[in-house]
C-alpha cells in the first residue's frame, strides 16, 4: 500500500461512526473487543457522524502491506526450539528474507530433494533490522501438523507491516522435521511452547541490545493458530495474558484423523474468537468442524468460510512445487512411491494446492484483511470493525460466507 493510500484510508476511518448498537453484524460493536484497558472503546456523549465507507473499500482496507517496513529476527526457547519474530522496523529498512523448505527436513531426506522446482518463499523484510519507535501489540502464532514456524509468512510478515509483533515457535511435537524423524512432546507441550514464547519476547523487551527492546506491549496479546495450532491456541487462551484467539482452518468439534486438534474435553474460554476456514478443506471440514466450533464457543465470535480455499490456503506451502505444494517438490524428486506409503502426509500436503482449489494468491488478500481488521479492532486501533460484516462477502474474487454472534 502506498503511504498516500494509507493516509487517505486513515482519514476515512476517522469519519466512521462508532455505533451504539450493531446492524446486520451483531458482533460489530465495541463489546467484541477483549476486556483490556487499552482496547476499550467508549461511546461518545454526543451523536457521532454517520459517514460510512463503501463495502468494496472496506473489504480492501488491510489487503496490502501497511506503513511499516518489516524486520525479522530469530530467537530460541530454553529447550532449543527456534522462534521467529516479525516486527515493525525502522523507516528505510529494505531487504528480502527467505526460507527454503529443504532446510526443514532431516538431512537424509533433504539430500533426495534434488529436483529443480521452487521450494523457497521470499518476502520483503530486513533480517535483524532496527525496530520502529513505539510499543506494539503481540500475536503468538502456532503452526499446524507438518508445519514450521515460517509456514504462514504471507500473513505473519503482513501483520508486522501494520504495527504488530508476531512470534512463532517451532513445535517439536508436530513440526515437519520431527514428523519425518521422531516427534518430541505432545499437544500439551505445544501450549507450553507458545506461552514460553510470550515469556521470551517479554524478557527480550527489557534486555539491553535486544532487537525488540522496549517495543513489546505485553498488555495486548492475541493467539493465532493454523490447523493443529487451533487446539494449541484454545488451550493457551486459558492464560490470563491472552485477550482473544484466531483459528485458521481448524476446529475442536467434529474432528477426526491424524490432524485432529481436540484437547479433550475442550474448554471454551470466555474470550473473543474468530474462525476462518476454507470451503474445500478436506483435512478439517469447515462445515463439520469449524462451524460447530464457532457455534459452541461463547460470543463474541466470528466465522468466515472462503470459497475455493483448502487446508493449505492458510500457509505458504502451495507456492512451492510449481503450485503443487511441498508434496510436488518430493514427487518431482522421484519420491512419489515413498509418499504413496504415507497417505495421510501426502493428503495433508496437497490439500488446497490442487484443483478444484483456486490459486492461493486469490485467498491470501482475503485472509490478510480479515485477520488484520479483527486485530485492529481488538487492539483498539479501529473504533469499530472495518470490513468484517456480511456487506463485504461478495467483494472478493472468492465469495465468503460471514456469520457473527454476540
Amino acid at each position: 500500500m502506498s503511504l498516500r493510500r494509507y493516509f487517505v484510508i486513515s482519514s476515512l476511518i476517522a469519519t466512521i461512526a462508532i455505533p451504539a448498537c450493531g446492524g446486520d453484524d451483531s458482533a460489530s460493536t465495541a463489546s467484541d473487543a477483549p476486556t483490556t484497558e487499552s482496547s476499550t472503546t467508549e461511546t461518545p456523549a454526543t451523536e457521532a457522524p454517520t459517514t460510512t465507507l463503501d463495502p468494496a473499500v472496506e473489504a480492501m482496507m488491510y489487503t496490502e502491506a501497511g506503513p511499516y517496513p518489516v524486520g525479522v529476527t530469530s530467537l530460541e526457547l530454553a529447550e532449543g526450539n527456534k522462534v521467529e519474530v516479525w516486527y515493525p522496523a525502522i523507516e528505510g529498512t529494505t531487504g528480502t528474507d527467505i526460507y527454503n523448505m529443504r532446510d526443514f527436513v532431516p538431512e537424509a531426506i533433504s539430500a533426495l530433494l534434488t529436483a529443480d522446482v521452487p521450494a523457497v518463499y521470499e518476502y520483503p523484510a530486513g533480517r535483524d533490522a532496527g525496530a520502529a519507535s513505539g510499543t506494539f501489540p503481540v500475536v503468538l502464532f502456532s503452526h499446524g501438523a507438518s508445519g514450521i514456524r515460517f509456514q504462514s509468512t504471507f500473513l505473519t510478515s503482513h501483520l508486522a507491516s501494520w504495527g504488530i509483533i508476531v512470534a512463532a515457535p517451532d513445535h517439536w511435537s508436530r513440526d515437519l522435521f520431527h514428523t519425518l524423524s521422531a516427534p518430541v512432546g505432545d499437544r500439551s507441550s505445544s501450549v507450553t511452547e507458545l506461552l514460553a514464547t510470550l515469556d521470551l519476547i517479554t524478557a527480550e523487551n527489557v534486555r539491553p541490545g535486544s532487537r525488540i527492546e522496549g517495543i513489546v506491549d505485553a498488555e495486548r496479546v492475541v493467539a493465532m493458530g493454523h490447523s493443529a495450532g487451533g487446539g494449541t491456541i484454545l488451550a493457551a487462551a486459558l492464560d490470563d495474558r491472552i485477550d482473544g484467539y484466531i483459528s485458521l482452518a481448524s476446529g475442536v468439534l467434529g474432528m477426526g484423523g491424524s490432524d485432529a486438534t481436540t484437547i479433550a474435553p475442550p474448554t471454551f474460554v470466555n474470550k473473543p474468537s474468530f474462525f476462518i476456514a476454507g470451503a474445500l478443506d478436506a483435512i478439517i471440514s469447515a462445515e463439520e468442524s469449524t462451524r460447530p466450533s464457532f457455534e459452541a464457543v461463547p460470543g463474541p465470535s466470528r466465522l468466515w468460510i472462503i470459497d475455493g480455499v483448502g487446508h493449505n490456503g492458510f500457509d505458504d506451502f502451495c507456492t512451492f512445487g510449481n503450485g503443487s505444494g511441498i508434496i510436488g517438490v518430493a514427487i518431482a524428486s522421484g519420491l512419489g512411491p515413498l509418499l504413496e506409503g504415507m497417505g495421510n502426509l501426502k493428503r495433508l500436503g496437497e490439500d488446497g494446492c490442487l484443483p478444484p482449489a483456486q490459486p492461493v494468491d486469490l485467498g491470501f488478500p482475503i485472509i490478510r484483511h480479515a485477520v488484520m481488521a479483527q486485530l485492529r479492532f481488538w487492539f483498539g486501533d479501529d473504533p469499530s470493525p472495518m470490513g468484517l460484516d456480511a456487506d463485504v462477502a461478495a467483494q472478493y474474487e472468492l465469495a465468503v460466507t460471514i456469520e457473527s454472534k454476540d
